[in-house]
C-alpha cells in the first residue's frame, strides 16, 4: 500500500531482517542506500545507526524540488533490536532535521504490540510525532469478495464464507486462492497438501511476531479448546502461567495483533471477561491442519463429512458474524444507535437447563437484539423445538434485564 501511494516519491526504502545482527542490518542499509544513490558508488558501511542516518541525510539533501521525499522503513521491530541504537538514531534524525525538511518518514511493523509500546506510546523524542496512525486490519467479508473477484475468482457467498472461516481476511493468504477451483479444492491445496502455503504457516507466524512465541502459542492452544472462550482464571488453570504482569503482557500482545478478542459476558463484570480465539487460521490449523497426516488431494473433503466439521463450522461462522456486527446493525436498521455487544452463558445443572446466547446487541434506545447464528447451505427452518429453546433463552435474558424490550 505504501509503495503504491508514494511510488514516485520514495527516496529510500529498506525492510528489517528477522534475527539479523546489527552489523548485518547496517550492511543491508548501506547496500540499499547505494542502490538509491544517484552515483551508484558503494558506500562505506556505517558502524552505528547514528552514522547511517547521517549518510541518509546527505543522500536526501541531494534531491531538490517541492515534492515531499519519502523514507520508508518496513518491519522496524527487526531493525530496532536490544541495544541496536536504531530508535534513538531515528528520533534524532527526525527532530534535528527531517521534520523541517519536507520529509515523510513511514515506519511499519507486523508486531502490533511492539509498535504501540515503542512508537505510538513512545515517551522519548518520538512522543506525539505521529501524523497518521494506520492499523491495517484484515479484509471484511465484503472486501474479501471484492478482492477475489478482482483476481478472477468467481465463487458464491457460501463458498466465500468457507474460505473466510478457514483463513480469515488476510490478503497474503487470499492471494493463494485460484480461479476455477471450489472452496474445498482451494482449502485442501493451501492447507493440506505437502507444500501448501498454509500447511506450516502457524509456527512461522507467531515466531515472526513475538519474542518467546511458545508462550503465546500455549495460550492460543488453550483457547482453541473452548468455543465460548476462557476467563483469565481459567487460562491460568489450564496453562503454566501465574497471575501477573507476564500473562497480562502476552494477552495484550495477542489482542493487539488481532489473534484474540476480549468481551465481558452480558450482566457480568470486567473481571469475568472471556478471552476468545478470533484468528480464523489459528483455529483451523489447530483443529485440522496440525492433526492431519494425509497429504492427499481429498483430505479436507473427507473431514467435511465428520461430526467435528459441523461443530467447527458453527463456531467459525458465529465468530465471523461477531466480527461483522457493524454490518449486522446496518442490516437491522440500527447503525445510528450506540450499542454494546456481548454474549451470555449460563451453565446447567440437575435442576435447570444451561443457556448460551451467541450475540447480544444491547442498544441505547432501551432495546436488545438477541441474535442466533446458524451455518447451513440452504434456508434454515425454525422447528417447534428450536422455537421453544429461543423463547427460553429470551426468558433467561429477561431476568437479567427487565427495563428493555428484547427482539429476536
Amino acid at each position: 500500500m505504501i509503495k503504491i501511494v508514494y511510488e514516485k516519491d520514495i527516496r529510500f526504502y529498506m525492510t528489517g531482517m528477522q534475527n539479523g545482527e546489527r552489523s548485518e542490518q547496517l550492511r543491508h542499509f548501506s547496500e540499499k542506500l547505494a542502490a538509491y544513490s544517484r552515483s551508484g558508488i558503494p558506500l562505506k558501511i556505517p558502524e552505528t545507526w547514528s552514522k547511517a542516518f547521517d549518510q541518509l541525510r546527505i543522500h536526501l539533501e541531494s534531491y531538490k524540488g517541492k515534492h515531499k521525499q519519502v523514507v520508508f522503513f518496513d518491519e522496524i521491530p527487526w531493525l530496532s533490536t536490544h541495544r541496536s541504537g536504531f530508535l534513538e538514531a531515528l528520533d534524532y534524525f527526525w527532530n534535528d532535521w527531517a521534520s523541517t525538511a519536507n520529509i515523510v518518514v513511514v515506519i511499519c511493523g507486523s508486531a502490533a504490540s511492539w509498535m504501540l509500546e515503542n512508537i505510538v506510546q513512545n515517551k522519548g523524542g518520538l512522543h506525539n510525532r505521529i501524523t497518521q496512525l494506520i492499523r491495517l486490519k484484515p479484509f471484511t467479508l465484503k472486501e474479501t469478495k471484492t478482492y477475489l473477484s478482482a483476481q478472477g475468482v468467481q465463487l458464491d457467498l457460501y463458498q466465500i464464507c468457507l474460505i473466510y472461516m478457514a483463513m480469515g481476511g488476510i490478503p497474503h493468504y487470499l492471494q493463494g486462492i485460484k480461479p476455477g477451483e471450489s472452496a474445498y479444492q482451494n482449502i485442501n491445496r493451501l492447507c493440506f497438501e505437502k507444500d501448501g502455503l498454509l500447511r506450516h504457516e502457524f509456527q512461522n507466524l507467531y515466531k515472526a511476531l513475538f519474542d518467546y512465541a511458545d508462550n503465546h502459542i500455549e495460550i492460543i492452544k488453550a483457547l482453541s479448546k473452548k468455543w465460548k472462550g476462557l476467563t483469565r482464571n481459567e487460562i491460568i488453570k489450564t496453562t503454566k502461567f501465574t497471575n501477573g504482569g507476564g500473562l497480562t503482557k502476552i494477552l495484550t500482545e495477542l489482542e493487539e495483533s488481532s489473534f484474540i478478542s476480549v468481551n465481558a459476558p452480558f450482566g457480568k463484570k470486567k473481571k469475568d471477561s472471556l478471552y476468545r480465539l478470533s484468528d480464523e487460521y489459528s483455529m483451523f490449523y489447530l483443529h485440522y491442519i496440525e492433526k492431519s497426516t494425509s497429504t492427499e488431494k481429498d483430505a479436507w473433503l473427507a473431514v467435511t463429512k465428520s461430526a467435528s466439521y459441523m461443530a467447527w463450522s458453527g463456531y467459525a461462522f458465529e465468530s465471523l458474524c461477531i466480527k461483522h456486527t457493524l454490518e449486522i446493525k446496518k442490516t437491522v436498521g440500527i447503525s445510528g444507535v450506540f450499542t454494546e455487544t456481548s454474549s451470555f452463558y449460563e451453565p446447567g445443572n440437575k435442576e435447570k437447563q444451561g443457556y448460551q446466547i451467541d450475540l447480544i446487541i444491547d442498544r441505547d434506545d432501551r432495546c436488545i437484539n438477541l441474535c442466533e447464528m446458524k451455518f447451513y447451505n440452504s434456508e434454515y427452518t425454525i422447528t417447534k423445538d428450536y422455537s421453544q429453546k429461543i423463547r427460553q433463552k429470551k426468558q433467561a435474558l429477561r431476568k437479567l434485564q427487565k427495563q428493555k424490550s428484547i427482539f429476536l
